[in-house]
This record gives C-alpha cells, structure tokens and sequence, in this order.
C-alpha cells in the first residue's frame, strides 16, 4: 500500500460480466491486457491499493459477486488520480473495448466511497456500497463520477446519521414504554369491571375464546 498525506482516500469497485471464461480465446486480448494496465496503476500518482488473490498478479480469479463477475477494487488519494488513470492512461484501451468482452449491465456496475486513509475496504463492504448505490442512488454513503460527493460531505452525511439514530432509538423506547403502560391501565381496568385479577382472559394468554372468537359475555346481576 502506497503511503499518503490525505485524511480521507477514495475507495473504487467496479463489477464486470464475462461474455466468455477468461481461458477462452475471445478473451486473449483482455488477459494480455491485465499484466500492463495494473502495473499502470500501480505506477501511476494517487495510487494506493488494489485487490489481488493471494499469490496471484490480480483479482480474476476471486468471483465474490457471480462465477462469471470479475471484479475490481482499489483505492486511491483523490477522484482525480483514479479519472486520470481511468481515462488518461493504457487502461482507456480496455474501457473503449469493454463491449467485447462485458456484458452490459443494466444496474449500477462501478461505485465510489470514502474511507479514512490507511483503511482497505473488504470485499463484503464493498459489494454492500454498490448495493446500497443501486437501492437508493448517489448519496455520501456511496456515488460515481457523475453524482460525485466530497470527503467532507461524506463526514458531515455520517455525523447527522450518527445524531439520528440514538434520537431514532430513544423515541422507539419511549413509544413501547408508553404502549405498555397502556397495555397495563387497560388490562387493570378490564380485571376491575371483571372482579378478577385479569389473568384469566384469552387476551392475555394469548389463546383463543372457546366460543368461537367471541369475549365471554358478562353475567347479569
């Protein structure tokens, strides 16, 4: 992993469908490909880390998304550094023929995030960013080039989620408290006009009446 100044990196997946194994000869020109445009990026200003299988030159062979999805992660200092290797380097050339050996993806196929420097994403967290991105669209959490945020929009989206949710947490608690004290008055209320103690309702224990659904009627005096 590359050292780095940066408070924040910015974490990149990209999945892609093979239209053939990569030992098929149709996929000849892309497998000669991988050797020179990873050593590209990992050569090229901004470059932090990428995924590789262990003991491999690349990540092919991991399959985390599909057996036919390759996929491809890395991080870099700034969204700059990784367009600049993305459209400005040899990996162009795999990009402007992508069609002959991808599938076209209907869904959201790349997704950007922000992850504090020295941090490697796994592989988990960023399929669940890619996810999350193709549920619910751009956002701090998880967006692309063209719906880009910046790393301090992405703190500042993660502090107002943490504020929230203990707020979010609170107010749950204090609905079920609320519904159980009235869960209380009311069963306290039915076992004074029974004369009982209250245990002895169906509503209570959870069981059905034995005539048929209807409450026991209550005697005449």
């Amino acid at each position: 992993m590359t050292a780095s100044a940066h408070a924040a990196h910015l974490a990149q997946l990209n999945v892609a469908t093979l239209r053939h194994p990569l030992d098929d000869p149709r996929m000849a020109p892309f497998v000669e490909l991988l050797d020179p445009v990873n050593a590209a990026a990992d050569g090229s200003p901004g470059f932090v880390w990428r995924l590789a299988e262990d003991g491999a030159a690349d990540a092919t062979g991991l399959r985390p998304a599909g057996e036919n999805v390759i996929v491809n992660l890395t991080v870099w200092e700034t969204p700059e550094a990784l367009w600049d290797f993305s459209y400005r380097s040899g990996h162009l050339e795999v990009m402007r023929r992508r069609r002959e050996w991808f599938q076209r993806h209907v869904e959201a196929h790349l997704v950007l995030w922000w992850v504090p420097a020295g941090h490697l994403p796994t592989v988990g967290e960023a399929l669940e960013r890619l996810a999350d991105l193709r549920a619910h669209g751009p956002s701090p959490r998880a967006f692309t080039f063209a719906s880009s945020y910046t790393s301090a929009e992405a703190t500042q989206h993660f502090a107002a989620v943490a504020q929230v949710q203990p707020e979010q947490a609170a107010l749950s608690a204090r609905a079920t408290l609320a519904g159980d004290a009235a869960a209380v008055q009311g069963r306290d209320a039915r076992s004074s006009r029974g004369g009982g103690t209250g245990l002895e309702s169906s509503s209570t224990t959870g069981m059905a009446p034995a005539n048929g659904g209807a409450l026991p009627r209550r005697a005449t005096r």
